[in-house]
């Protein structure tokens, strides 16, 4: 096992590698999450404007 991890020498590389890359997926879910809440409060907020102004400015459809 511990061979294993140790990769023949390369594990700081083979390691480091993996650690950035979930670093990266991590990073890019908590940005995700953030920009879906923005969405969500701007189309709430749309749709709060949209229905005080009589749905003026909403197509007919």
């Amino acid at each position: 096992m511990i061979e294993f991890l140790a990769m023949g020498g390369h594990a700081p590389y083979v390691w480091g590698s993996f650690g950035v890359a979930l670093l990266a997926m991590v990073v890019e879910m908590v940005l995700l999450r953030q920009r879906r809440k923005a969405m969500n409060r701007r189309l709430a907020r749309l749709a709060r404007l949209n229905r005080e102004g009589d749905g003026a400015t909403s197509p007919d459809v």
